[in-house]
């Protein structure tokens, strides 16, 4: 059984626990087969200068997910200044933890900080690493010393894993052998995510069966297109009465969402709502007439996945991996920042019939087959590096 020391806080914590669900479903898979251990680097702040949100509260350390194992470690950290130094400091913190557990490989989600401190470690116990790229580690770099150490992994890891072939191809770009990476495209919960009667979750939200529901789920972020989706309902609504528009979940731009809302006197049809559990996520999905997602950049979204497992048609932007997962068999894409080619989607696709069955048999994809593509790589190093150990 391979030992699998994991190096992230793109996981489940006490203080968000459906943060990394991807990351999450997958080890909990892996579980099954491999001994898996998480360990999480929890950035921790002075007090006086301590971040406003709730990542960086102080964590129960003896929360762990079911399925998973998993032990949470607070390193020092100071805004900015210690940003070039942070995968070494969680490396240094976390080291002996991961030497106890005697790891046949070391994994990681994103590239920096917990990629360079996932390759430190490995470095420092004759182990392969792999590391994996998701998305902002790639797209939102913020300044030139994360982008050193991040290129440093690109160069330096065993075997690198993208969430897309466009991610791939940009870390490629930026450093990484292409002969060590792959593109291992994110899955999503079955047993959640599948076709549901239309009514029966329109009744269970207080939805008009006679709506014609446009659906978004997300951050509250005027880069996932909002503002464009705000100005492409109102093109739409005159011509569609019955259409409404609802933006479910948080984020600081909340309130220049609602400006937009406003703006186009919108507020009757277009509804802000909170976010919901991630239970009720399924029912939203199967409550629409279809789902959508108007990005100015992404890796490859869950949530458009979870929409096409769901049988619902998907209207988004031509952007990262999204193109990889859809075709004109399951909705329409569109360029980004384009309120006009938003609202023309939108009326073509609410204008067809769509086979939800259909949709969701070939674009659903479960997270046991992520799980089992990772597992090939991860078997094909350890026999190499136990190869190498054995002729040394």
């Amino acid at each position: 059984m391979l030992r699998i020391a994991v190096v992230t806080a793109h996981f489940p914590s006490s203080a968000q626990p459906t943060h990394g669900r991807p990351a999450y479903q997958t080890l909990r898979i892996l579980s099954g087969t491999c001994d898996v251990q998480v360990f999480y680097p929890h950035a921790t702040y002075p007090s006086f200068l301590k971040p406003r949100s709730r990542i960086y509260e102080a964590l129960d350390l003896t929360y762990s997910p079911q399925g998973v194992k998993a032990s949470y470690y607070d390193y020092p950290v100071i805004p900015l200044l210690s940003r070039p130094f942070n995968g070494h400091i969680a490396a240094r913190v976390l080291l002996p933890h991961v030497r106890r557990f005697k790891p046949d490989l070391i994994f990681s989600y994103v590239l920096y900080p917990d990629g360079f401190a996932a390759l430190k470690i490995a470095r420092a116990l004759s182990v392969p690493v792999v590391a994996m790229g998701v998305g902002s580690d790639v797209h939102n770099i913020v300044d030139r010393f994360s982008a050193m150490r991040t290129r440093t992994v690109l160069r330096n890891a065993d075997f690198l894993v993208a969430i897309s072939d466009d991610l791939r191809k940009r870390m490629v770009a930026m450093g990484a052998p292409a002969e060590k990476t792959r593109a291992i495209v994110s899955g999503c919960e079955r047993a959640v995510f599948h076709p549901m009667d239309r009514n029966d979750a329109r009744h269970k939200l207080h939805i008009d069966p006679a709506a014609e529901a446009v659906v978004y789920i997300g951050r509250m972020d005027v880069k996932k297109g909002l503002r464009e989706l705000v100005e492409a309902a109102a093109l739409v609504h005159p011509a569609r009465p019955n259409l409404h528009v609802y933006l479910i979940g948080e984020g600081r731009d909340r309130h220049l969402i609602e400006e937009a809302i406003q703006g186009r006197d919108a507020a009757s049809y277009i509804h802000l709502l909170r976010e919901c559990s991630f239970d009720d996520v399924a029912v939203w999905m199967a409550a629409a007439n279809l789902v959508t997602l108007p990005s100015y950049m992404e890796g490859c979204p869950n949530v458009v996945l979870e929409a096409l497992a769901c049988g619902r048609p998907v209207v988004a932007t031509e952007v990262g991996g999204i193109p990889e997962i859809m075709s004109d068999e399951c909705g329409r894409l569109v360029p980004p920042r384009d309120a006009g080619a938003l609202a023309e989607a939108l009326a073509s696709v609410l204008d067809r019939s769509w086979d939800a069955a259909s949709i969701s048999a070939t674009r659903g994809r479960g997270w046991d087959t992520v799980a089992a593509e990772l597992m090939e790589i991860f078997e094909s190093l350890v026999a190499t590096n136990r190869g190498a150990a054995s002729v040394r």
